[in-house]
């Protein structure tokens, strides 16, 4: 299954390996895109509610299956649930992996490249093959550094949403998130690399469109 799809993903763009990996990726972003508005749409019922779930917790705290009724009832007024922002999340793994064992396929991405940079070898093994000053090195470095700016930038968005209500270590934790991807691209395949880019930046722009436009 997963070679006949790679095998799909490149012949999709005429047998460039990358560029079928952009494409692909950007496809299944897309088609994800309705399970993230309504992410997105939970995410704002929760931030409204917040106050009144605060007020809850605090009247019926000794009494959980009070709360727990209270809680859902709440929810029921709002036409939605405790978990109507978790199983769209649930819902995309499927479609991630996908993507992954996509970018990670040893045998059908050999012979392929990024200007020059092989797409199935990891940044370790392309500098003892081509050199720490070279261009396939280089191509690396700048899919790296994008994602880094990506990154810092998602951190940036993440710790003006927190508030002080938020747990510490949860407003600690969360900004350092979005750098996981640059632990990953630097053991894994440049093809990985890139599919992480385009993944992140996509998650950026949508959190941004999302966070700013009626849902």
């Amino acid at each position: 299954m997963i070679d006949s799809l790679v095998t799909f993903v490149i012949g999709m763009s005429g047998g460039h390996a990358a560029l079928g990996i952009v494409l692909f990726t950007l496809a299944v972003r897309l088609l994800l895109l309705p399970l993230a508005v309504k992410q997105a749409r939970s995410a704002r019922v929760r931030e409204r509610l917040a106050p009144r779930l605060r007020a809850l917790q605090k009247r019926y705290g000794r009494d959980p299956a009070k709360l727990a009724g209270e809680t859902r009832a709440l929810y029921a007024k709002e036409g939605t649930s405790p978990f109507a922002g978790v199983l769209p999340g649930l819902a995309q793994l499927p479609f991630m992996w996908l993507m992954y064992r996509v970018a990670t396929h040893p045998t059908a991405l050999a012979g392929h490249d990024l200007f020059g940079a092989p797409l199935g070898q990891h940044v370790a093994a392309i500098t003892v093959n081509y050199g720490l000053f070279s261009v396939p090195v280089l191509v690396f470095t700048l899919v790296i550094t994008l994602m880094a700016l990506v990154a810092w930038w998602m951190s940036h968005r993440t710790k003006a949403m927190m508030t002080e209500e938020q747990p510490e270590l949860m407003r600690r934790i969360m900004p350092l998130l979005p750098f996981g991807s640059l632990l990953a691209a630097a053991v894994l395949p440049l093809a990985a690399g890139l599919y992480l880019l385009v993944s992140t930046a996509w998650t950026a722009g949508e959190r941004a469109v999302l966070a700013t436009r009626p849902l």
